[in-house]
């Protein structure tokens, strides 16, 4: 298959994927609420598809090569990362059900207008993180792996001259905002669980560079933290 057959598979796969997703939040959102009439449940899941629709189609237009990695990676994944991001959708789905459950059907939590506030400023601010490191890092994939196929290279523009994995960092405060946006004080326990596994995630797949990608050991030398700058 040629380039551009490749390419429209891929904006093909992407499509149905990106669908999926949809439904799926949907489901996961609206059923355990009990109806469709959780004004902080379409809020969230109208900036998700908003967000996500304006990265697919900028990644697909400036990045197909890297829309094609995250959408179907080598087969050189650790299997520790596998196991690792099986346990984050379990956890994610667990997120959303108690938000839907909590702020959609029993009132439990009871947010104020600081809270939401809080959340959607956090939100924003992190999506707009995760953006800045798609543009900058060509080699961005969902897995952990040393893309030898793809030329993978060190990054160290952008966000990457603070941290080493700014990416985490987003999605770290992306799934502590969220349970704020959606109202739900509850929903901050599996969000909790998630930002310890992507601090596991962030030492596993640093040793990984270290040991895997040539020039790794220099940057980190001059980077010197992970997540947190002046931390870790």
């Amino acid at each position: 298959m040629n380039d551009s057959g490749e390419s429209r598979q891929s904006v093909v796969s992407a499509g149905i994927k990106t669908i999926g997703l949809i439904v799926l939040f949907i489901a996961l959102l609206f059923v355990p609420a009990g109806g469709f009439d959780w004004i902080e449940g379409w809020l969230f899941f109208l900036a998700f598809l908003i967000s996500v629709g304006a990265l697919v189609i900028w990644g697909y237009r400036k990045r197909p090569d890297l829309m094609r990695e995250r959408s179907a990676p080598g087969e050189n994944v650790k299997r520790w990362d596998q196991v690792i991001m099986g346990i984050y959708s379990l956890m994610l789905v667990v997120l959303l059900v108690t938000a839907a459950l909590d702020s959609g059907r029993f009132s439990w939590s009871s947010p104020s207008l600081l809270t939401y506030i809080f959340g959607w400023t956090g939100l924003f601010l992190s999506l707009g993180l995760v953006w800045w490191t798609f543009k900058v890092n060509p080699y961005l994939s969902e897995q952990v792996r040393i893309q030898d196929d793809r030329g993978h290279q060190v990054v160290s523009d952008g966000p990457y001259q603070y941290v080493r994995h700014p990416m985490y960092v987003g999605i770290i405060v992306v799934v502590f905002c969220v349970p704020l946006v959606l109202g739900s004080y509850w929903a901050l326990l599996p969000a909790g669980m998630i930002a310890g596994l992507f601090i596991i995630r962030t030492a596993l797949e640093d040793r990984t560079l270290f040991e895997e990608l040539a020039g790794y050991p220099e940057y980190s030398e001059r980077v010197r933290y992970r997540l947190l700058p002046f931390v870790w």
